[in-house]
């Protein structure tokens, strides 16, 4: 930073969020180029292969960050036998931060085919969704410090147990799922809160993580309502001290609403 220019009371400097190309690289070839932080790198790998549909947690044998030519390369290793989900003949193009659908190659692709999440099976409380909201601030350590981070935390009904953060709303939900599966958590038994707002990529890799519940702080888009509509995923969106939206399948949320249309 050259220089600061700053209207009434100074104020320390704030650190600036990592940013670096991340290439997840299965048996030798890449699947995907992103933007990302490179921290929780290893976490990274396992959720993006699993919302993405490219294999399945007990098909990796191996997880190996490589820092190269100024980025990191994520060398995932496959166990023998193990075969990719998606073709790599096929391979998917390098994408921004928080790219959720980059390199899909048909407008069928974009809306992937998931099935539908069944009910019953997790619900919470109105209270415990504000309770939720109310426990995220304080772990959000590289947000505190930068500004510039979003998070992607989960809820078990009674507490946040973990919390995952990166320059790409995206990746903070794979590193997410990758932090949850590696310590042998239960995805449909809570919910899923981002700091961001709701699109319809989120909502595919949420149903694609089997997380029956997606919490968002700020809104959502008409598109991810109806996908998640479409999937039974319960959907809730502007969560905050005031309430919340509660937008499809609220038989996971037990309190009193008024109508949503």
């Amino acid at each position: 930073m050259t220089g600061r220019m700053r209207f009434g009371s100074p104020r320390p400097p704030r650190s600036l969020a990592p940013e670096v190309p991340v290439a997840l690289v299965y048996d030798g070839a890449t699947m995907a180029v992103m933007m990302a932080s490179p921290m929780d790198a290893v976490d990274f790998a396992y959720g993006f292969s699993l919302s993405e549909g490219i294999c399945a947690v007990e098909d990796i044998a191996e997880v190996e960050p490589v820092e190269e030519g100024g980025g990191l390369d994520l060398r995932i290793w496959l166990r023998p036998g193990a075969q990719l989900r998606q073709s790599l003949a096929r391979q998917m193009r390098p994408g921004p931060v928080g790219c959720g659908i980059c390199g899909r190659e048909s407008l069928a692709e974009a809306l992937r085919d998931l099935p539908p999440l069944p009910l019953p099976d997790f619900s919470l409380s109105a209270e415990g969704v504000l309770q939720a909201v109310q426990a995220l601030p304080a772990l959000q350590l590289h947000h505190q410090a930068t500004r510039a981070m979003h998070a992607a935390a989960f809820w078990d009904g009674g507490r946040l147990t973990t919390l995952r953060e990166d320059v790409g709303r995206h990746n903070a939900l794979d590193k997410l799922a990758g932090a949850l599966v590696r310590q042998g958590a239960d995805l449909r038994q809570g919910a899923v809160l981002m700091t961001s707002r709701i699109s319809v990529d989120l909502v595919q890799k949420a149903a694609a993580l089997r997380v029956p519940v997606l919490i968002g702080l700020s809104a959502a888009t008409d598109g991810a309502v109806a996908r998640a509509r479409s999937l039974g995923l319960t959907l809730i969106a502007n969560a905050g001290a005031e309430g919340f939206d509660l937008f499809s399948a609220p038989e996971r949320v037990k309190g009193e609403f008024s109508h949503v249309s």
